[in-house]
């Protein structure tokens, strides 16, 4: 569990309960916390990804994002999706999409092939939708968060208000 950094949370924010994390505790710039529960990545009975070896991301007012090492994951699945997007902290991400003989779905995760220095143990890991792929960690189903540009994992350790729906646009 991540750590109260000891600065004040905002006061919408949700006092976490016990075993919770506020959002709002969360750092700017983000951190990367190694995770080594289950984290799983299916379309229906599809195993896209499976490892113990996850890395979230942490920055203030998100949800988590996890990624996950290329080992973890079934890169015959995958192909690239055109286009990539520049994140301040992070640097150029990479698109994917999912691929099979009978189906595909565009834009289901991202990776960063070359990170800053700061996220370098992030390099080559994927990250996946959980709005558009069934995501668990450990036996939790994750929900996605609002919007249609962030990645967070929405479980039930956390508490918000998170990023990502339009009034949320100031943040």
């Amino acid at each position: 569990m991540w750590r109260f950094s000891g600065k004040r949370r905002p006061v919408f924010a949700i006092e976490p309960g016990p075993g919770q994390e506020s959002v709002w505790d969360y750092p700017r710039p983000p951190v990367c916390v190694n995770d080594s529960r289950e984290i799983t990545v299916r379309h229906n009975d599809l195993v896209i990804a499976r490892t113990f070896q996850a890395i979230r991301v942490l920055e203030t007012a998100s949800p988590p994002t996890y990624y996950l090492p290329r080992s973890a994951v079934n890169l015959e699945l995958l192909v690239p999706f055109p286009g990539s997007t520049f994140c301040e902290w992070k640097g150029i991400a990479t698109y994917w999409s999912l691929q099979t003989d009978l189906l595909q779905i565009d834009n289901v995760g991202w990776s960063y092939e070359t990170p800053s220095a700061r996220f370098g143990a992030i390099k080559s890991f994927l990250a996946f939708y959980p709005g558009k792929l069934n995501c668990k960690v450990s036996d939790e189903l994750v929900r996605p968060q609002d919007g249609d540009f962030y990645g967070g994992w929405v479980t039930d350790e956390i508490v918000g208000p998170f990023k990502g729906s339009l009034r949320t646009r100031g943040w």
